[in-house]
């Protein structure tokens, strides 16, 4: 019986350690052969040197696992690194099927007191780096599908946060990057799906390198509710041929809950009475609905069960 993904290629950022790591395992595991990509740096604000280890040691994981494996150490926010990223996964395998974007680091502060440095690295690794990979992925599937007068085969996924749905304090780079990741999601989901690619986008909820001092350990000697191996599954499905009707969407995942995040919806509508609205028009029926309401806004919040921060 063959593996969902035998015969495919993966390349998967971030994946020397934490989620990104057990994706790649993942993947490996359902038959893929995986370029693992890691910039290696040990500090989760993107600070220290670089370093081959962290990816090398996945790769070779995955080879004694008696699988196809090999590590890239490269900064996926660099335009040009991204491409030797991809063309090495197409170089290697003769074509790249699955793209999973993971990469991204840490600089936490008050928009108040964060500056233009802490918000521009993490906007550049998280939003710029899934951009730059989607990019030459995409444009490779578009000139296969266009050589071929047929769609081929490809699936994107990329990493959100709850930190977009829900708000977070103290990220405001961080959450605004997730949040346009998921708006590059969309309009990619959209752009490539003539081609039979698919971009869908995840939010995870996992204790990682990034999150340990978020999340408190409550294994209680089993596995850890918000290990990255209850992430993987929902990876190595959104890359296989069974979710080719699975498009465009957001899910959040963690410790054995899916959830499927419905678009933004109309919570209410005011026509105004004349050609437009007056001040005293507007004061009226939006401040009458917000007391109504008493400011709650963050019923998809509710139904998930997120904690707001």
């Amino acid at each position: 019986m063959s593996l969902p993904l035998e015969g495919l290629s993966a390349v998967v950022t971030g994946a020397g350690r934490g989620l990104g790591r057990a994706e790649a395992l993942e993947l490996a595991r359902l038959g893929a052969a995986v370029v693992v990509n890691d910039y290696g740096q040990p500090g989760r604000d993107g600070s220290g040197e670089a370093s081959a280890a962290p990816a090398e040691e996945v790769a070779a994981e995955i080879r004694k696992a008696g699988g196809t494996a090999l590590a890239h150490v490269g900064d996926v926010a660099d335009f040009q690194q991204a491409r030797a990223l991809v063309e090495l996964a197409i170089e290697e395998f003769g074509k790249l099927d699955i793209l999973v974007n993971n990469a991204g680091i840490l600089r936490d502060r008050m928009v108040f007191s964060m500056t233009e440095d802490e918000w521009d690295s993490v906007i550049r690794v998280h939003l710029k780096g899934h951009f730059n990979t989607t990019h030459f992925a995409s444009a490779h599937w578009r000139e296969r599908s266009k050589a071929s007068g047929a769609p081929v085969y490809g699936r994107i996924v990329n990493t959100s946060s709850e930190a977009f749905l829900a708000g977070s304090a103290g990220q405001p780079n961080y959450a605004a990057a997730k949040g346009g990741i998921v708006g590059l999601t969309t309009s990619t989901a959209l752009a490539l799906a003539k081609y039979g690619v698919t971009a869908n986008a995840i939010c995870p909820r996992a204790r990682t390198r990034m999150t340990e001092d978020v999340f408190p350990d409550a294994s209680d000697g089993g596995l850890d509710p918000l290990a990255p191996e209850h992430v993987a599954p929902l990876v190595g499905y959104l890359a296989s041929p069974a979710a080719a009707r699975v498009n465009g969407q957001l899910l959040v995942v963690h410790g054995g809950m899916v959830a499927i995040v419905e678009r933004p919806c109309v919570q209410a509508q005011f026509d105004s009475k004349q050609e437009t609205f007056t001040y005293d028009e507007l004061d009226a029926v939006l401040t009458q609905h917000y007391a109504d309401t008493k400011g709650e806004t963050f019923a998809a919040t509710e139904v998930l069960g997120l904690k707001r921060q």
